[in-house]
């Protein structure tokens, strides 16, 4: 409260002191209100891009509004959420699950796991204002959590109580929804910090007066609370929102026929096939009443009130509407349908190396499909089977047969996919058809597994187990040994015959079985190696050695030079994104660990999987998973194949990095994993 307290006197000192002393008690009676119901929401969402469902983490925040545990924020926000994880104001944090979020208002709703929570008292619980009675120059908070940081607050006014995006602004996107269609938001001078999207404008009643949601030059815009509050109850209620559907394109009445007296809405068209168009619309009519309710806009602040009343029609049902047309007054009844999203929500899979999406009603009208039969690609994954077809397939591409076989949305091409690669090992050539533009294609694409490239059988090499470096002329004789000729050890590998054998760094090796080891100028380093090479693996050698001017004879069995890091065969994990393979004897002498250290070193991690997110790194050195010793290949393939069969709620990473330990622990979508077969 006293961080709460100083930001409030920060924005009062702004204000004016005598101003900030009136206004004072009534906001900080507000704070006290609504401080406890605040929520800071953690988020792992999903993106498609690059051929995969990137993960990433975000912050936002939220307000607790029942008993239940339901939390109103942003579809921003939490729209896109695979996984929640929300503070408390009395610092308890809980997992959550998304109940239903509405692209086109910018809201979502997510529900507290109330079986975690530890404290038995009721939860506090935010109350709506009604936002009807908001006006301009009204005293408003915004309250949030930014930067993922405790609670703080903002304090300003009400600046614009009509806000929309014109056209000189631009508009708003949310995954090919138009968000301002429908809300005309309060903007507002009470600073909106990056994380406190969602979280609630207060009026000095300690109410929800709006959502905070986005920024539009120096103001904040909210979602009003009736709207927020109506779509909060109903995706509580059944998990979603519906909508009705004319497809009767509008915008205000031109400036030309304002003058003249007239009003209505001006009609832009009726897209094809929709009711409207069935109905008798044109381009150039004029709607003056929905319904038996007149309707009239002649600026874009006017819009959102139409959009409104058409979206709540019932779906079904002949709805009148009075159109003026020239000199005429027309009746065209309308029979809306139940409104669809723009824009489905895209998939990966992993077969084919690619995201994709179903067609919409909209998405096919864009694309001049004759209905939404087929798959659009979305993103593909550079060097992915689908990026590398021949020819290659490209985003909007719409897959309409696969090897034959007509393909009406995605959930049948991942059935069709499942049956073409049951017992495959490696990649099926595949004939797909396809449509790019108004041309009817066909490519061939090698679905299926990846294989790990093939290991070469590797000749065994003799090895001494040291490092070393020319004995030059110029070492030579400021060692006292001029006109000696060979190598001198700068390193003795750890757990190696050289060291059992008793050589030390510094020794010079000048004779190898008696002969002279030709090596005196710096491009003779592979010499030494080369004579080894000569020698099977297994040998006993005899080194003359010089240590200290003395001269004296150590006999080193060449044992198998061990598998370089480049030839050691690596496990690649799908699911969490991350490759991996045993620990090599070079890793050990590189990171100075036991040579006995048992575990596997991370090579990759890709960007936005679970495991990324959880903060794995390439180079982490892996000992257990869920608490399953991980010591070479074989045990983190069955450690991975058991977290896939018991799907548990936490993964923990017990890892070594640089010189220190840590633990790292991550909440997997499993559901999502299934889905992308």
């Amino acid at each position: 409260m006293r961080f709460l307290t100083l930001l409030f006197c920060a924005a009062a000192l702004l204000a004016g002191p005598e101003d900030a002393q009136r206004r004072r008690p009534e906001v900080e009676r507000a704070i006290a209100k609504m401080t406890p119901t605040i929520v800071r929401i953690e988020v792992i969402s999903e993106d498609g891009a690059d051929g995969r469902m990137l993960r990433q983490h975000s912050v936002g925040s939220g307000a607790i509004i029942d008993a239940a545990g339901h939390v109103v924020t942003n579809y921003h926000v939490a729209g896109r959420g695979a996984t929640f994880l929300c503070r408390l104001a009395d610092r308890e944090e809980l997992p959550a699950t998304l109940v239903g979020a509405d692209a086109m208002t910018d809201v979502a709703v997510i529900k507290l796991d109330l079986s975690r929570r530890r404290s038995q008292t009721p939860l506090p619980i935010a109350e709506f204002a009604d936002s009807d009675r908001v006006r301009v120059g009204d005293t408003v908070l915004s309250m949030g959590c930014p930067a993922g940081l405790t609670q703080s607050v903002t304090l300003g006014i009400i600046a614009n109580d009509a806000m929309v995006m014109t056209r000189f602004v631009g508009g708003m996107s949310l995954d090919g929804e138009s968000v301002g269609e429908l809300v005309r938001w309060f903007g507002h001078d009470a600073v909106i910090f990056g994380g406190n999207s969602g979280g609630p404008l207060v009026d000095t009643e300690g109410r929800i007066a709006g959502i905070n949601e986005i920024g539009v030059g120096s103001l904040g815009g909210a979602i009003p609370a009736n709207t927020a509050k109506a779509v909060a109850a109903e995706l509580i209620k059944q998990g979603r929102i519906v909508r009705g559907w004319t497809g009767v394109e509008v915008q205000p009445l031109l400036r030309s026929l304002s003058v003249k007296d007239v009003r209505g809405v001006l009609v832009r068209g009726a897209l094809e096939g929709s009711p409207a168009a069935a109905a008798g619309f044109r381009q150039g009519d004029i709607i003056t009443a929905v319904n038996g309710q007149e309707v009239s806009a002649d600026c874009d602040e006017l819009m959102p009130a139409f959009h409104r009343l058409v979206a709540g029609l019932r779906p079904g049902l002949d709805v009148p509407f009075m159109v003026r047309r020239g000199d005429q007054v027309l009746t065209l009844t309308v029979k809306p349908l139940t409104r669809e999203a723009n824009e489905a929500r895209e998939l990966e899979l992993t077969a084919w190396g690619l995201t994709a999406r179903n067609l919409t009603r909209m998405s096919a009208l864009y694309t001049k499909r004759p209905n939404t039969q087929g798959v659009m690609v979305d993103s593909l994954r550079p060097g992915g089977p689908a990026a590398e077809a021949k020819p290659a397939l490209m985003e909007g591409d719409i897959l309409l047969t696969v090897a034959g076989r007509s393909i009406a949305d995605a959930a049948a091409l991942r059935q069709v996919s499942r049956e073409l690669l049951q017992d495959k090992t490696e990649p099926e050539p595949v004939l797909v058809g396809f449509a790019r533009g108004s041309s009817q294609m066909l490519s061939v694409v090698r679905v299926g597994p990846e294989v790990d490239p093939a290991i070469a059988p590797r000749a065994p090499k003799p090895w001494a187990g040291v490092s070393t470096q020319v004995l030059t002329a110029e070492i030579a004789k400021a060692l006292n040994v001029k006109g000696k000729a060979g190598v001198r050890v700068t390193q003795v590998l750890p757990n190696s015959n050289a060291e059992k054998a008793g050589l030390k760094v510094g020794d010079l090796l000048v004779k190898l079985d008696g002969k002279v080891i030709p090596a005196r100028r710096p491009e003779d380093a592979e010499v030494f190696a080369a004579l080894l090479r000569d020698y099977p693996v297994g040998t006993d050698v005899a080194l003359d050695v010089l240590r200290d001017g003395q001269p004296l004879l150590v006999t080193l069995h060449l044992a198998e030079l061990p598998a370089p890091p480049s030839e050691l065969p690596t496990v690649k994990d799908v699911r969490f994104g991350f490759s991996a393979r045993q620990l090599g004897y070079d890793d050990k002498v590189q990171r100075k660990v036991a040579t006995e250290t048992q575990g596997v070193i991370v090579t990759k991690v890709e960007r936005s999987g679970w495991a990324d997110l959880s903060g794995l790194r390439a180079g982490d050195i892996v000992f257990t998973i869920n608490g399953i010793p991980v010591t070479d290949n074989l045990t983190l393939r069955a450690a991975l194949a058991q977290l896939a069969t018991t799907k548990p709620r936490h993964v923990v990473f017990q890892v070594r990095r640089s010189i220190s330990g840590a633990y790292l622990e991550f909440e997997p979508d499993w559901a999502a994993f299934e889905s992308t077969k």
